[in-house]
């Protein structure tokens, strides 16, 4: 005997049931068409044979919903952390910056013969920094199955259960690798993560804005890299769990790019705002469709989610 029983979002099937069909097909008139809540309570109370077997079944499809939800959120803070919305507003900033720093420099709107040396240049950082940043990430997840998930862990709560975690393949020095590799994301991290910050509310406030200039040419500028920071740093003194605050940030990324992206689609295009450099139809298709797959990945996050 087959049976299949369904959830909102998930589905599970059991073969081969030692009971007969009439036995089972009264336990589910039962449960049909209740909440999960309530179906699973009736068949915890129900006396009869079958209820066991469909309480089972029930338990499974409701892991499996479980585990979809859970699947696909990973998938949107990978996703989070590759198109991070952060990165709009640094690469851009630092572009501004070093315009204004470089007295030989020229806007491309002033100077359009410098555009196709100047386009080239970023897509060249573009896509050398986008390659290795996912060929990093890809050896992240790559040692994290082969180490964590392999040894059954995982909820990982501290960086040092992770270290240890690292012991079959780094031995003794696990503590030290992994000790650098957090050091070395840190530096890298912190000014990029603070100063992003620091540019979007600045240029939003209209305030002066810019590494290359002094503290006090622009207080505000600095004094919101200073409270980012404080506030990141304040983060390890209290309760928040650091690896689930990394992982939900990395969510919050998805989702938050999403709107920004389709926004920033709508700009790119518009001739009004980019004059001859608004981009062709290659990379208007290549752009909504990753627009289009980020808003699904999220749409199907949230409804998993209930």
């Amino acid at each position: 005997m087959v049976i299949e029983m369904d959830t909102p979002s998930a589905r599970a099937t059991v073969r081969y049931l030692p009971v007969s069909p009439y036995k089972i097909r009264q336990v589910l008139d039962l449960v049909r068409g209740l909440p999960v809540d309530d179906a699973i309570r009736v068949l915890q109370l129900c006396e009869k044979d079958a209820a066991d077997s469909v309480l089972k079944l029930l338990d499974s499809a409701v892991a499996n919903a479980e585990h979809d939800n859970a699947y696909i959120t990973a998938i949107v803070a990978v996703m989070g952390t590759t198109i991070s919305p952060y990165l709009f507003f640094w690469q851009s900033s630092e572009e501004v910056e070093d315009e204004r720093v470089d007295p030989e420099a020229h806007s491309l709107v002033a100077a359009p013969r410098e555009a196709p040396r100047e386009l080239a240049r970023i897509r060249f950082d573009t896509y050398i920094g986008m390659g290795i940043s996912n060929l990093i990430a890809l050896f992240i997840i790559i040692t994290a199955a082969a180490t964590l998930n392999a040894a059954g862990i995982t909820d990982v709560q501290s960086s040092t259960q992770a270290a240890e975690a690292l012991r079959p393949l780094a031995g003794p020095f696990a503590f030290a690798l992994f000790a650098l590799g957090i050091i070395g994301t840190g530096l890298l991290a912190i000014p990029v993560l603070a100063g992003s910050a620091a540019y979007a509310v600045g240029e939003a406030r209209r305030w002066p804005t810019g590494l290359a200039r002094r503290p006090l040419e622009a207080k505000a500028f600095y004094g919101t890299i200073a409270i980012a920071t404080m506030l990141g740093v304040a983060m390890n003194f209290g309760s928040i769990d650091p690896i689930k605050a990394l992982f939900w940030s990395a969510v919050i990324n998805g989702v938050v790019a999403v709107p920004l992206m389709v926004v920033l689609m709508i700009m790119a295009r518009r001739t009004r705002i980019m004059g001859r450099f608004a981009i062709g139809t290659g990379l208007t298709a290549l752009g909504w469709l990753a627009t289009a797959v980020m808003a699904a990945i999220v749409a199907g996050m949230v409804g998993t989610s209930f």
